[in-house]
């Protein structure tokens, strides 16, 4: 069970000033999160962390394609359009 003087030293160490209201409010919260994680920590099961096989698959910067090669099937579903732009209603000013 965390006291409120694990709550104030918990403030000293982050640096934040905490109200004895606030103390007493972040207990009770504190009391609940951790009440929580150890009901957690008793569910059956061997979980196996998969932290060392993921990792990031990106693709090669650069053009993904020709430029311009959708741009005519772009323009095309546009219902208006004025040369090689979609032409739409002016909004500001």
């Amino acid at each position: 069970m965390i006291t409120p003087e694990d709550v104030k030293k918990l403030g000293e160490l982050s640096r934040i000033a905490i109200s004895d209201e606030e103390t007493a409010r972040l207990t009770g919260e504190i009391d609940s999160i951790l009440g929580y994680v150890s009901e957690i920590q008793k569910l059956p099961g061997d979980y196996q962390s998969t932290a060392g096989s993921v990792r990031n698959v990106l693709r090669e910067d650069g053009p993904a394609h020709e430029s311009g090669v959708f741009t005519e099937a772009l323009l095309a579903e546009a219902p208006v359009r004025h040369e090689s732009y979609i032409r739409v209603k002016k909004i500001l000013p």
